[in-house]
């Protein structure tokens, strides 16, 4: 199988798996893992912020995150393609209580104008019967947009709103270190725009669990509490932890790969008869298409019978480079989706 449906697909090394075993360990809750320590003050120096805090999940970083900033009944602002309003099963309205609002955008972006429209719209009422919009969250990059890269520039412009208009600034940074490989910026540049940011390392690095989130250390010292709460309590977490520092160390370069990769599988699509790249140039590792003639769904099962896993966006397969993935795989991509195109048994 060509395993193109996520870059969650990729499996640790042998040698990030020989890294794990013998990684030195501890109570992760107490403070003792010497692995985990490591790694936080890694994350705290790539990302410049004063503490961190290791997850099992980004999903639960984004969790931790909204809950720490905000209070029951506030209004999250999110582009409304945001993962944390279509993928993350209503987590924030369940264990934070706060409404999410989407901001139109395009490719996940959008500007200071429509940013400070949306928040005059919540100060229109009296105060008695407006939720305050306390928080926006950013994705970086943004995925069902097709990993597209939001520039630094803008990013900040609009962070800089926010920020002068009270709100905190969270910073969902699953494919962060691939918004650096594709603009050359620096994830401290990125993160400097944000309260709190963190970066996943189970997509393109590879490894097979694990998040940091960071943020000042009062930030932190909140959201280790939600952390408990929410089951996150870890205990010899080290043998998680040297996987992501054995990603951080090995597999960071190999992401402008598969940027190269994500291209090349994007021109051999275009180049098939019947199929629509939405994204012909991706800024990063995801491919978006569609197939004349083909629900997405049923256009999903052809292809994996033919040893070739994608996933569906709606009416859009979706394709993700990662380091699992070589040119041989791409190269046989091509050909499976024009064999399911052209409707060869």
């Amino acid at each position: 199988m060509i395993p193109l449906s996520s870059d969650t697909e990729s499996r640790p090394t042998e040698a990030m798996r020989a890294a794990m075993a013998g990684a030195e360990v501890g109570d992760e809750q107490k403070g003792e893992d010497p692995s985990v320590n490591r790694l936080l003050q890694r994350v705290c120096t790539l990302l410049g912020k004063e503490a961190a805090l290791f997850l099992p999940s980004g999903t639960m970083c984004n969790l931790v995150a909204i809950k720490a900033h905000t209070r029951p009944g506030d209004v999250v602002l999110v582009e409304r393609d945001a993962h944390i309003a279509r993928a993350e099963a209503g987590g924030a309205a369940l264990a934070a209580g706060v409404q999410l609002e989407g901001l139109a955008g395009d490719a996940g972006r959008f500007d200071v104008d429509t940013l400070f429209s949306r928040i005059a719209g919540t100060r229109l009422a009296p105060a008695t019967h407006a939720p305050p919009a306390t928080l926006l969250c950013l994705e970086q990059t943004h995925n069902y947009s097709g990993g597209a890269v939001w520039p630094l520039a803008s990013l900040r412009e609009v962070a800089d709103g926010a920020r002068a208009q009270g709100l905190a600034v969270h910073l969902d940074g699953a494919r962060l270190l691939n918004a650096t490989t594709a603009s050359g910026d620096t994830a401290a540049e990125f993160a400097a725009c944000t309260d709190s940011a963190w970066l996943d390392f189970t997509k393109g690095l590879g490894a097979p669990l694990g998040a940091v989130l960071a943020g000042s250390a009062g930030f932190i010292a909140i959201a280790r509490r939600y952390k408990h709460a929410f089951g996150g309590a870890l205990r010899q977490a080290g043998i998680a932890a040297a996987g992501c520092l054995h990603a951080l160390d090995h597999h960071v370069t190999g992401l402008a790969d598969d940027h190269r990769r994500a291209r090349d599988l994007a021109a051999g699509l275009a180049a098939i008869e019947g199929v629509h790249v939405a994204n012909p140039v991706p800024q990063s590792n995801i491919v978006l298409f569609e197939v004349a003639g083909h629900d997405a769904a049923a256009c999903v099962d052809a292809c994996r019978q033919r040893g070739l896993g994608l996933s569906a966006v709606g009416p859009r397969l979706r394709a993700v480079t990662h380091l699992d993935v070589d040119d041989a795989g791409i190269a046989r991509a091509v050909e499976v989706v024009a064999e399911v195109a052209r409707g060869r048994a």
